[in-house]
């Protein structure tokens, strides 16, 4: 199967490239794939079931409505009524009344594309602010807004008008500080710039920012940093932008991940879980003050998917019978101290961070402390080869990335856990090993 799809799909397919497998099926956490082999899945679809494979709630939730109807464009519908109002009601308190929704095509690329075209619309504005290392979509404009740069090397005429600026990411710091000695430094360049009639930046008419940077290497921001960046917009009166597309819908323990750091943004960019069980749907929530698009500014064939409506209702409500989001917090930390408790005797570990089942484990070359991507990749293997199956990100490919279902049980963690230690034990044993088999 792998041989065909090579001979027929696209060159710019990725995942198979690296975990080879063709599935059969999936069920809760794990997936079987055609010659039998079970495997845990902490990709989840990359983070899009928030409750595994095929969710039997949601599997009857979905059936239901397909006697009902599928597709509707924007018609009020009783279901997407509802899924609207649930979703206002997951809000912090102070921002369930004064935000209103826009539903896009499926994909959160297409969700952040209205985000930055609404703030453009309403400020009169041109330029926009993004951060390196964030990752805000494959098209056009949203590769633009991406801080990874080896997909734009062969594009031209990106969407113009955006400007890098460092994140805090103190492992790694942007600008080589010490936490220690370090006043936020990065967000105060972002200031002065913009305070500096000579800093080359126009007043932007956004600000777009992951607050836990995922395909960047999971990556929570320092919550000084995210504070002050909503200070700076605020008093610019610069809209800001939560990127909530992976990090969304529970994933970090709250139910939107810039809950952890006390700000409330002008607009928030939801994908990927938001249809529950990997039915494809996309929105911004946004601030009424922005309201100012006229009728068929932003439209989109596929932005009234009732299905993805349905199973998203009815994802809220398992996790508010289930509890989920304490399941997510509970196995966030039950990962972290079985990694933690094994972590002085994996000199190949750099780092361990990461918010609930977001989380991340960087893999260094012990000798020098810098990613090493040859190992990881190694790592990746060995893991697929014992029946993890996880992706890589970060710099150079160098991050084990963690998004299991968030209502995983204590006994497939466990097991995930005794797998990976295991893996990382027999690599750092044999230090840089020259190839997959090794590993096994």
């Amino acid at each position: 199967m792998l041989e065909v799809q090579e001979q027929r799909e696209s060159s710019a397919r990725t995942y198979p490239r690296k975990l080879k497998i063709a599935v059969r099926r999936g069920s809760g956490a794990y997936l079987e794939d055609v010659d039998g082999n079970l495997f845990i899945d902490f990709l989840s679809g990359a983070g899009a079931l928030a409750l595994g494979h095929n969710h039997p709630a949601l599997v009857d939730a979905v059936r239901r409505q397909l006697h009902l109807s599928t597709h509707l464009l924007d018609f009020p519908t009783p279901i997407k009524e509802e899924f609207t109002r649930m979703h206002l009601e997951m809000l912090p308190a102070g921002m369930r009344d004064r935000m209103k929704i826009q539903f896009c095509g499926p994909a959160g690329a297409d969700a952040v594309d209205a985000a930055i075209k609404l703030c453009k619309t309403a400020t009169g504005r041109a330029d926009v602010i993004s951060f390196q290392g964030g990752f805000h979509g494959s098209t056009q404009s949203t590769m633009a807004l991406t801080g990874l740069r080896p997909p734009k090397e062969q594009l031209h005429n990106l969407m113009p008008g955006v400007h890098f600026f460092p994140y805090a990411h103190c492992y790694r710091c942007p600008i080589s500080l010490a936490p220690s000695t370090c006043s936020i430094n990065c967000v105060q360049y972002l200031e002065k710039t913009l305070a500096d009639e000579n800093g080359g930046v126009r007043t932007p008419a956004a600000v777009i920012m992951e607050v836990v940077q995922g395909e960047g290497g999971v990556i929570p921001a320092h919550e000084a940093f995210v504070k002050e960046v909503r200070r700076i917009t605020r008093e610019r009166g610069i809209p800001l932008v939560i990127d909530e597309v992976q990090s969304g819908c529970g994933r970090t323990g709250k139910w939107l991940a810039f809950e952890h750091f006390d700000i409330e943004p002008d607009v928030i960019v939801l994908s990927k879980a938001l249809g529950g069980i990997g039915m494809p749907v996309a929105a911004i929530l946004y601030d009424r003050a922005l309201d100012v698009w006229r009728p068929g500014a932003h439209t989109g064939t596929f932005r009234g998917n009732q299905l993805a409506f349905a199973a998203g209702v009815e994802m809220i409500e398992v996790m508010r019978r289930e509890r989920v989001l304490e399941n997510v917090v509970a196995m966030g930390q039950r990962i972290l101290e079985r990694l933690q408790a094994v972590r002085g005797a994996l000199p190949i570990v750099g780092d361990i961070r990461g918010l609930g089942l977001m989380l991340g484990v960087e893999i260094v070359d012990p000798r020098t402390g810098r990613g090493s991507p040859a190992t990881a990749a190694r790592l990746q293997e060995a893991l697929l080869q014992r029946g993890l199956l996880l992706e890589l990100g970060g710099r150079e490919d160098c991050v084990l990335r963690f998004l299991p279902p968030l209502n995983i049980t204590r006994v497939t963690v466990d097991a995930a856990m005794d797998i990976l230690i295991e893996v990382l034990r027999g690599c750092s044993a044999q230090g840089t090993p020259a190839s997959g088999a090794e590993l096994s």
